[in-house]
């Protein structure tokens, strides 16, 4: 695991569910080369889950067309007092986290859940300051943006537009093979936006449609991928979460 370095104080924590209980345990330093596979010519995204107050969900997810495993995931959690100490805290430490995971993982394309817009007011332009960080970094590292809604997401990887947490948590967890669900919920959904693209993306290259990219330089297509062998379903990977003081 790789501990972000972020603009203050950095405290990086493993976020682990067992028997229906959250703990946070000391993360382990890793190095670039351990943390990010060989790609094998598969199609990389990079999910994000931007929060207006609650923790920041992200996934990196790595396809070869016909079989999808996970390679990160996690939430970052900005700490109550550091919020107070600077009203732009939490836009500074989701842009350096989304830095860093792009600068590691060279994802092909961001997936970034859109506005919904039922939310209040506030809530909504919180959620949209947020979310303009997002694109923001994605911008300055040249990687293509995707926008999916809520609804979307959720029909699209559970099949059906009203799934609670729970079911998506669960959707995920059988769709990329992982041996245990992955928690946070922030960091599932995450991981259920970079799915939704997997199979838009390749929906639209099989009949030729065109992209709805934020915007859209070339990306990598599923066409004469090399398939992931038999290493290609999802390992045994810790989620981390990121708590900023």
């Amino acid at each position: 695991m790789a501990v972000f370095l972020l603009p203050r104080e950095i405290e990086t924590k493993l976020w682990q569910g067992r028997d229906e209980r959250r703990r946070l345990r000391s993360m382990r330093t890793r190095s670039p080369a351990a943390g990010s596979p060989a790609r094998n010519g598969c199609f990389r995204v990079l999910g994000v889950d931007p929060a207006s107050a609650g923790p920041t969900g992200y996934g990196i997810v790595e396809s070869d067309g016909r079989r999808c495993r996970v390679l990160d995931y996690g939430a970052l959690k900005v700490a109550a007092k550091r919020q107070k100490e600077s009203l732009g805290a939490v836009l500074q430490d989701v842009h350096a986290l989304l830095c860093s995971l792009m600068d590691e993982f060279s994802p092909d394309a961001l997936a970034v859940e859109s506005v919904f817009t039922a939310l209040n007011m506030r809530t909504a332009l919180r959620l949209a300051e947020v979310r303009g960080v997002v694109l923001l970094a994605a911008a300055q590292r040249a990687v293509v943006v995707y926008s999916y809604s809520p609804r979307e997401v959720k029909a699209s990887v559970a099949g059906y537009g009203h799934a609670d947490k729970r079911q998506m948590q669960l959707m995920v967890r059988a769709l990329l093979e992982m041996n245990e669900t992955p928690e946070p919920s922030d960091a599932a959904d995450a991981l259920a936006v970079a799915l939704c693209h997997l199979q838009a993306e390749q929906t639209r290259q099989r009949f030729g449609l065109p992209g709805s990219a934020v915007e859209r330089p070339q990306s990598r297509s599923f066409a004469a991928k090399t398939p992931m062998g038999s290493g290609g379903a999802t390992q045994n990977i810790l989620p981390r979460i990121v708590i900023s003081r």
